[in-house]
């Protein structure tokens, strides 16, 4: 059990039989009553947010995460097999628990954040940046790059994102696995 003005970023609470991780907290001490906590909170499962407020000293119940890092070797279907880079073990994870999964090829490496009571996992997380290689797209027109013009890219991973008109085929770029966003030309 944590008090409530213990919630930091990243805590994982256990509230209505539900795991939600704090994005973000405030202390309010408003001119009359007591300090509260207010928070953003964010479902493990289902990803959604929401805004939640504690007072100060109120208990909760804290869930003891760990994080791992994971080697993606294959896809079957829906599942995903994960190679455990501390013990070898071959993990089966949902496409559904990792976020950046249309982004991810293999041998790449993810976080994976799972109960340490329970082992049971929580989700899965590709890192923010991730560098692939464009396998189509249109040859930009010279001379077209007076405005921020864009043009549809598929990556090796079968993905389309939106790219500059300068990115051809076989060019390497950065890529934000949270919105699949375009972020830079990579020089091998």
């Amino acid at each position: 059990m944590i008090k409530s003005q213990d919630i930091k970023k990243g805590t994982c609470i256990r509230m209505d039989g539900k795991l939600y991780f704090c994005i973000d907290f405030l202390h309010v001490k408003p001119g009359k009553g007591n300090t509260i906590m207010r928070t953003t909170l964010k479902d493990v499962v289902s990803g959604r947010v929401l805004e939640k407020r504690f007072n100060i000293g109120e208990a909760l119940e804290d869930v003891r995460v760990e994080r791992r890092p994971y080697q993606y070797s294959y896809a079957d279907g829906e599942s995903l097999h994960f190679l455990n880079q501390e013990t070898w073990d071959d993990v089966v994870i949902t496409k559904e628990l990792v976020t950046g999964v249309d982004f991810m090829k293999e041998n790449d490496i993810v976080e994976v954040v799972s109960d340490a009571d329970s082992e049971t996992i929580l989700y899965a997380e590709m890192p923010v940046k991730t560098n692939l290689r464009v396998t189509h797209s249109e040859p930009g027109v010279k001379g077209d790059t007076a405005t921020n013009a864009t043009k549809p890219a598929t990556l090796e991973t079968g993905v389309e994102i939106r790219v500059p008109l300068f990115i051809n085929e076989g060019d390497l770029v950065q890529v934000d696995t949270r919105d699949g966003s375009y972020l830079q030309r990579v020089k091998e």
